[in-house]
């Protein structure tokens, strides 16, 4: 068995469990111990109304669950999800239904919720430290309710999903918490829902961010399996090739993708030695041609790497990223993510933000290596989680008794693979590019929206990009895939001046790829 300790935030560690195998007798029965009850899946539904550009919508909110079972219909779980149907407009058994969800793996889908999914969002106005609690909410006109009906999901482990019943795993989780087991619960909660609900023939999209773009090529290609295709799948800040984020040893590419993230957080820090570029696309675009060519063929080389040549990169790396030419001789040309969030600005005092590389924040001890936190985690964690608990209790009426998990619970996560040919890089490193590829080779009607933040440091950029264009597709289905870059980082929405953009964006795409560009 394959376990892989990777990153906090985006990532989760997992611990292989030891034991000894035994012969394993039947337990008898207790005679005086009640049998646990199965679960009954609950709801708690509210009308609303908001006006989405000049048009007014109404809208059903539906905090609900569905019991997952397994093949002898045992209850393994319940799971959580919120739901917002459209009451006025299109028949609603044809409009656009998004499934969508947050990453982790396990993370509560709130970030995009309270971002800019749902009808209501929480305000977080200023790139930095948001003020203490009351935190404002407000009408989210940016929502695509208007276009599609929305399915907030919360995997089992995180929101108000629990494992219960016949689940299996000393914390019941072993059924949910992997790769696969997390695609196969959220095929059965795909299918049950579109039964519950009458929505078989609707439009259907995925819609996931950080690891839930990971979730999404898994479970398209478990959904295809299920006779069940998909429209559109909306990428957020993904990560579908491990490889190109955790540096293993002796990997090449995470050098090389990495750098274009580098060079724009330079460019808005003011860190370049050359100043501001006149245009930021060209920079971008020139950053992006100089590591495929001779950046990567010095890495490529090695230590065989002829010593001007090495000597011209390492002055054109210090003017694209703004690290000194000291500090990359003793790098040897190879800075990793965490490396350059805590050396940029070392001798400000300052970290750079992982998840938004425009936040920055005091880097406590100056001698180490790697930042000890996230300045955009710090800034607004309270912000979107006391804000989700407050609307979900106030204004959609849950008043059941269990907490919400923002994140944390479900582990350890099952990074092996069904398919033993599919799924892994360098050094068994997971890679799930393969179950896209064969999602729109099997399904060419397919499209995928690919949304970067191009001052992601968790998610870089070019790293997706690069990913993309190595999905060995043949020409025809290159085009099945759009790219979107917003000035900003991991979840684009908490930039105000930006969720206009996401709005136009997810419409054309919607509207493109469902056929409803007259039809609300």
């Amino acid at each position: 068995m394959r376990k892989y300790a990777l990153l906090a935030v985006l990532m989760i560690a997992t611990v292989p469990a030891l034991g000894l195998a035994q012969e394993e007798t039947a337990a008898t029965p207790d005679p005086t111990q009640a049998p646990t009850p199965e679960p009954e899946p609950s709801n708690w539904t509210s009308s609303h109304s908001i006006t989405v550009g000049a048009e007014t919508v109404t809208y059903d909110a539906e905090v609900g669950s569905i019991i997952l079972r397994d093949d002898k219909e045992k209850a393994t779980a319940e799971l959580f999800y919120t739901a917002y149907f459209r009451t006025n407009g299109s028949d609603s058994a044809n409009r656009p239904l998004i499934f969508a969800y947050n990453g982790g793996p396990g993370s509560a889908s709130f970030w995009l919720h309270m971002g800019i999914m749902g009808p209501r969002r929480v305000v977080t106005p200023i790139v930095g430290q948001q003020a203490p609690p009351p935190y404002p909410m407000e009408d989210n006109q940016y929502t695509l309710l208007n276009q599609a009906d929305i399915v907030m999901i919360d995997p089992v482990g995180t929101g108000f999903s629990r494992p219960a019943g016949e689940a299996k795993g000393e914390a019941k989780g072993e059924d949910f918490w992997g790769l696969d087991e997390d695609a196969r619960s959220l095929t059965q909660f795909i299918r049950r829902f579109l039964s519950q609900y009458g929505r078989w023939n609707s439009p259907r999209y995925l819609l996931g961010e950080s690891y839930g773009t990971t979730r999404s090529a898994v479970l398209a290609r478990h959904l295809q399996r299920a006779n069940i295709d998909l429209n559109g799948i909306v990428l957020v800040s993904a990560v579908l090739d491990f490889n190109t984020i955790l540096f293993p040893d002796g990997a090449i590419m995470p050098y090389i993708v990495n750098v274009p993230s580098f060079a724009v957080t330079a460019e808005y820090l003011d860190a370049l030695p050359g100043g501001k570029p006149a245009d930021l696309a060209a920079f971008m675009q020139e950053v992006e041609d100089w590591v495929l060519s001779d950046y990567a063929g010095a890495l490529m080389a090695g230590s065989a790497v002829d010593p001007i040549r090495r000597a011209a990169v390492i002055e054109k790396m210090h003017q694209y990223t703004g690290l000194s030419p000291e500090y990359l001789d003793k790098s040897n040309l190879r800075v990793t993510a965490p490396e350059f969030e805590k050396e940029l600005l070392r001798d400000k005092g300052l970290v750079v933000g992982r998840l938004d590389a425009r936040f920055t924040g005091p880097t406590g001890d100056l001698l180490e290596l790697r930042p000890s936190h996230d300045p955009q985690s710090s800034a607004i964690a309270s912000a979107y989680t006391s804000a989700f608990n407050a609307y979900v209790r106030s204004e959609l009426g849950y008043d059941g008794e269990r907490e919400y998990v923002p994140s944390g619970m479900a582990r350890p996560w099952n990074f092996d693979r069904e398919d033993e040919n599919i799924g892994f890089g360098l050094g068994g490193v997971p890679n799930v590019a393969p179950d896209l590829a064969e999602a729109l080779t099997r399904n060419p009607r397919l499209e995928v929206l690919l949304v970067n933040g191009i001052y992601d440091l968790a998610t870089p950029y070019f790293a997706a990009v690069w990913t993309m264009d190595n999905l060995n597709l043949p020409p025809d289905l290159r085009d099945n895939i759009e790219r979107a870059d917003f000035a900003a980082g991991h979840m684009m929405y908490v930039e105000q001046s930006l969720i206009a953009q996401w709005k136009e964006t997810l419409d054309r795409f919607i509207q493109r790829t469902s056929g409803s560009a007259t039809t609300p």
